[in-house]
């Protein structure tokens, strides 16, 4: 019996050429699409779940409630570690500090600069965290100066990482540390990239990399980590971390209190940055998880939709069998068995697809690494789809098939569509519409929006601005004037600028301050370190006063228009001569400057001080000319070479930078387009599929009205005026679910383009031509046919 039914749904695909290859193209994109996105998915969701006591650690984080609202940060004072150790004994906690552009050499000629991947490390780190150790234990790490390396980063270093303990490395041109172990690399889906660990008394020694006992100092480089017992819970725990934080921090304009954050929530939680610099939210999942699934309905929808209206040419063979003896249920089954046929031939046919757009997955996702198609969840994944597919895409037709009435369909033929089956077909290529629809409208207003970001005006210069990093300490320090005296020289080279940060970065640097000889404020200014070049180079726009005068040391400062406001000052002019106390000093505001971004376009503009400080220079910022850059930055990277060969040479365009911080949005807004443009494909296969039937359905129809002097637009019109219907109807159910959702995206910027009407009538008008284009081509065949040939054909 299975096999007749193997035979019989075999000899009906060949039969129905055009419909099998429309199902199976569909289901096949379908299929292939909703298991990248899962993939995906699934790969962003394992993120750190390979930790053996996942759902028991805790990283200790800090809320800050000021008088204007609320800030987050990643870490801890430093002094918090050793106290929650006595507040805590029950618990383990850990201590971590990331440091980032490090430069390690190796044998003394051989430099690298590691962005990210070197810690300070307490040995205890191992008893909160599983890593497996390949050589050396977590003990080593209790000694200063002592390191601990990845497999891979060994190998980088020495060609072997048999050979690499006992070797010796040098940080920063300072610190000469000891190899005393080898682990294994970590998962690519971590957010602890570890690479070189060194030991924690190695931080304590050395004040250069920011130890500071005074709990007043808060940095999200020192964190901490605390593995719970089984029974200890961690709502509890938090209620005491409030005690905890009002006895050890002092609570002066605002109020400090240390919380836990599970391990579970740190890829997840936008409030916080981890050390990958890649957070993505768990709506960005569910979206794509949604997108997957609705891809995989309008594969389904297709089906549903062509077979059902398969069904009247094939009422016939459906009442033969049914008088030759075949059952309801024996005829239910043969047709889910061809259902299945198909279904497995779409899904090896999309495996395939998968397969070969699985590489370029990184390119659209932020996916460190190759991924596989054949892990156990995906397998899973596929025969989920499998089973599903065949269920959702089958049930109905092979339902609506095995009920014919033999001797009504033997008498006429051909089965009368029901009333019924009409409407679910409406009905379905409405979801369908409407589906394509808000993906359209999403993929407008996305692409809108990252326009937007890229052309934003953010009130200074970003472009052919070459952000050259280097080291603080006292030998680079010393060098730097004269650098930045030869690098004016250079030809292409329009200005220089010694600086601890762009106008817009990551950086959060911030603290209390008092105002005019009066009391401290209920509120932080941010601070940014530059020399007397800083806005010239970046093209800041001064509207009272002057630029600061050059110094070593803060001596003037100049402040943004948002802390004019935040100090109830109207005239820029008026703030000119007052004092600002930082750090004990009371300096004079010698300029104002116009607001500028200082972050993304999803924070409001903060309270800044622009002053010099020569000790934080860590950046040089060189202003090029828009002509023959390449020649220039070879100039520099040789005047580098000249004056710091011990260094090695690290630059990236300030433009550039700056665009990373939409990563998530921009992959979100390509994921969009692209899912769009297969969703648009897949209903113009339903709709093709669809007009493809009723052309062969009205074929005597047609005849009959040009006989009787109907013309070809009103032939055209006929055919078209019920999708068109269909179309404008899937618009009305699109249009407030997009715009609660893409609503919902944009609450995600402070500054963010409006939701115009205009991106709803846009898709709409889209969505419209592209239905007329799709239905066009065959009703205008079926116009234009000779009606003689169509009447003698029925």
């Amino acid at each position: 019996m299975f096999k007749n039914y193997l035979k019989t749904a075999w000899r009906n695909i060949r039969k129905n050429k055009a419909f099998s290859f429309i199902n199976i193209v569909g289901l096949a994109i379908g299929i292939a699409a909703s298991l990248l996105l899962f993939i995906i998915v699934e790969y962003e969701l394992g993120y750190d779940s390979f930790q053996k006591d996942y759902n028991h650690i805790y990283r200790v984080v800090t809320q800050n409630k000021y008088a204007d609202g609320i800030t987050y940060n990643d870490g801890t004072a430093a002094p918090a570690l050793a106290a929650l150790r006595t507040s805590f004994p029950q618990i383990k906690f850990s201590g971590i500090v990331s440091t980032f552009g490090s430069q390690v050499t190796v044998d003394n000629n051989k430099k690298f600069v590691e962005q990210t991947g070197i810690f300070f490390c307490e040995q205890q780190f191992f008893n909160v965290f599983q890593y497996k150790w390949l050589d050396g234990n977590a003990a080593s790490l209790s000694e200063p100066n002592t390191v601990v390396l990845s497999k891979s980063t060994a190998e980088k270093y020495f060609g072997n990482a048999q050979h690499a303990v006992g070797k010796t490395i040098r940080l920063d041109n300072d610190i000469t540390l000891k190899v005393s172990g080898i682990i294994a690399n970590p998962p690519a889906n971590s957010d602890f990239p570890l690479s070189v660990l060194i030991s924690y008394e190695t931080f304590k020694s050395n004040p250069q990399y920011g130890y500071n006992d005074a709990w007043g100092s808060i940095s999200s480089n020192v964190q901490v980590y605390a593995l719970f017992p089984s029974h200890v819970n961690g709502s509890t725990i938090n209620k005491q971390l409030a005690t905890f934080s009002k006895e050890h921090y002092t609570q002066g304009i605002s109020k400090t209190i240390n919380f836990l954050e599970p391990l579970k929530d740190l890829h997840y939680d936008t409030r916080f940055s981890n050390f990958n610099s890649h957070v993505t939210s768990k709506s960005t999942l569910w979206t794509l998880s949604l997108i997957g699934i609705f891809i995989l309905l309008m594969a389904c929808i297709n089906f549903i939709n062509l077979s059902t209206a398969q069904a009247v040419n094939r009422s016939k063979e459906v009442g033969i069998r049914k008088v030759v003896g075949s059952s309801r249920s024996q005829l239910f089954y043969q047709l889910m068995g061809e259902t299945g046929m198909i279904v497995f031939i779409a899904l090896l046919i999309g495996i395939l697809m998968a397969y070969i757009a699985l590489p370029y997955t990184k390119h659209v996702a932020s996916i460190p690494e190759p991924l596989s198609l054949f892990t156990v969840p995906s397998v899973l994944i596929l025969a989920a789809i499998a089973i599903a597919v065949t269920f959702l895409a089958g049930t109905y037709p092979s339902l609506i098939m095995s009920r014919f009435n033999p001797l009504t369909v033997l008498k006429n033929k051909k089965a009368n569509v029901s009333a019924k089956g009409i409407s679910l077909r409406r009905s379905l290529v409405v979801i369908q519409f409407a589906i394509s629809q808000v993906l359209i409208i999403a993929t407008i207003i996305a692409v809108s929006q990252m326009n937007f970001v890229q052309h934003a005006d953010l009130g200074f210069n970003k472009d052919a601005v070459l952000m050259l990093s280097q080291s603080t300490d006292s030998t680079a320090l010393a060098r730097l004037n004269a650098f930045k005296q030869k690098l004016l020289t250079l030809n292409g080279v329009q200005s220089v600028s010694l600086t601890n940060d762009a106008p817009s970065s990551d950086n959060n640097w911030s603290t209390g301050f008092a105002f005019d000889h009066g009391a401290n404020k209920d509120f932080q200014i941010h601070l940014k370190f530059g020399d007397a070049d800083y806005i010239k180079t970046f093209g800041l726009q001064l509207i009272a006063g002057r630029t600061y005068s050059e110094s070593d040391t803060a001596r003037e400062l100049v402040v943004n228009e948002t802390l004019l406001k935040m100090l109830h000052i109207s005239n820029p002019k008026d703030i000119l001569g007052k004092d600002i106390q930082l750090s004990g000093k009371w300096l004079p505001v010698v300029g104002v400057v116009k607001d500028f971004k200082d972050h993304s376009l999803r924070s409001e503009i903060k309270p800044i001080v622009l002053t010099t400080d020569k000790t934080n220079y860590g950046e040089t910022a060189i202003k090029l000319h828009s002509s023959n850059i390449g020649a220039t930055k070879a100039a520099i990277e040789k005047t580098w070479n000249e004056f710091y060969p011990d260094y090695t040479y690290s630059a990236d365009f300030l433009d550039e930078t700056i665009a990373h911080f939409y990563d998530e949005e921009e992959h979100l807004s390509v994921l969009y387009k692209i899912f769009a443009g297969l969703a648009i494909f897949i209903s113009c296969l339903g709709l093709y599929g669809l007009i493809s039937f009723m052309t062969i359905q009205k074929t005597k129809e047609v005849g009959i009205r040009k006989v009787l002097g109907a013309s070809v637009s009103s032939i055209i019109y006929m055919f078209s005026k019920e999708f068109t219907f269909l179309t404008i109807i899937s618009f009305f159910i699109a249009a407030p679910v997009a715009w609660y959702a893409m609503s919902n995206w944009l609450n995600n910027f402070v500054y963010r383009v409006p939701l115009s009407i205009s991106f709803f009538i846009v898709a709409a008008i889209a969505s419209i031509v592209i239905a007329w284009i799709t239905v066009g081509y065959k009703a205008i065949k079926a116009a234009i046919a000779n009606p003689v040939k169509s009447l003698r054909t029925e």
